[in-house]
């Protein structure tokens, strides 16, 4: 018995030592920007069926590809197969934004007694970092493969008063795909001055696959039982919002398209969902959403250390600016609150020096059978 049990244990780890073995990282050209600098593009692969391409213009997520229920491959999110179309075409297509994600009103804060004019690029208001953010840099990217992960970590260092914003900000982006079909998103940063800091990735999904029609049928599920009303300009009203009886309850799946369209003034702010969710749980890594596509059985599952979650319809999508219609694929923005260096009863995201910022988010895929 004592052999047996020793001959198990030890197919046991083989077996665990293959699994971790899988894990593939490549590099190559994704062209040049107008100014001559190049833009490097890496594949991640876990040998189960996933693979990952970013690249370093934005700490751009390019590609995600996952079987469906019947063995078949797509890509779940939207992009493009050029980096000259991510200057002309996407806005925010798979980008990491910052320094600040999402929204600050009237493109503006006061810090320690000081007022900081931000960029108005979003009506009156401050988005995604400004008019050059972080989706619009050159990250330096360097591949890793240990363990059967595959992965790439990209840094970039923001210097002081880049976009408005104080303090010179070191930022490091670790996507790793694992043999569990996790990517996993970690984000780490230091300010040698005070700073606002709120860091999310902005990638639009469709789990029938990119160009696979609108998200509509999705079947969603958000782990939150209030959420952030905004103003007509989507600036939060300061108000934590139970979502009981609205159109904005997903404690439990529910189609994405089922009451985008009500008679609600707070869908009519957003010409449909563009609002932030107040996660439920404690500190550490919890559930944020689930998304089933009932055709395809692909699934995604966000778990996040963030206190809200971004969910965007893609309500603006346009098809003659960028080749995607309205709908057509979905946000789930893990981050801080918006306008939370205007709402001191919001949870801070002000990272001073001697401090490090930490977030993580990992999207899980799978299939429902």
């Amino acid at each position: 018995m004592r052999r047996l049990a020793t001959v198990a244990a030890t197919l046991a780890l083989a077996a665990s030592s293959m699994l971790l073995a899988i894990g593939t990282v490549t590099r190559a050209s994704f062209g040049r920007l107008p100014d001559g600098r190049s833009v490097d593009v890496f594949t991640l692969a876990n040998g189960r069926g996933v693979e990952v391409r970013a690249m370093t213009y934005g700490a751009t997520i390019i590609s995600v590809r996952t079987p469906d229920r019947g063995g078949r491959t797509d890509d779940i999110v939207l992009g493009f197969d050029r980096v000259d179309d991510y200057l002309t075409k996407a806005r925010f297509f798979g980008t990491v934004a910052g320094r600040y994600a999402n929204r600050i009103g009237k493109a503006r804060f006061a810090l320690d007694g000081r007022e900081y004019p931000l960029a108005a690029n979003n009506g009156v208001n401050h988005l995604h970092g400004g008019a050059v953010g972080f989706d619009k840099k050159i990250w330096n990217g360097e591949p890793f493969d240990r363990d059967g992960n595959s992965g790439v970590v990209f840094t970039y260092t923001s210097p002081d008063g880049e976009e408005g914003y104080p303090g010179t900000l070191k930022v490091t982006l670790t996507y790793t795909l694992t043999p569990r079909n996790e990517l996993v998103l970690d984000y780490e940063a230091a300010t040698d001055k005070a700073t606002p800091i709120n860091l999310t990735n902005h990638s639009y999904f469709n789990l029938a696959g990119r160009g696979h029609g609108t998200i509509l049928q999705h079947q969603l599920t958000i782990n939150a039982d209030r959420y952030t009303p905004t103003d007509d300009t989507l600036i939060p009203t300061g108000e934590l919002a139970t979502v009981d009886g609205t159109p904005f309850d997903f404690r439990r799946a529910t189609a994405i398209g089922a009451r985008i369209d009500a008679d609600n003034p707070q869908l009519k702010n957003g010409r449909g969902y563009d609002h932030n969710y107040v996660l439920n749980g404690g500190p550490g890594l919890r559930l944020a959403a689930k998304v089933v596509e009932p055709s395809t059985g692909r699934t995604l599952q966000v778990d996040t250390t963030e206190p809200g979650v971004q969910f965007y319809a893609g309500n603006g999508l346009d098809a003659t600016r960028n080749g995607f219609g309205p709908r057509a694929g979905f946000c789930l923005e893990t981050q801080h609150f918006p306008d939370s260096p205007n709402k001191p009863s919001f949870p801070s995201t002000i990272l001073r020096p001697g401090e490090t910022f930490r977030s993580k988010t990992v999207f899980t895929f799978g299939v429902q059978r």
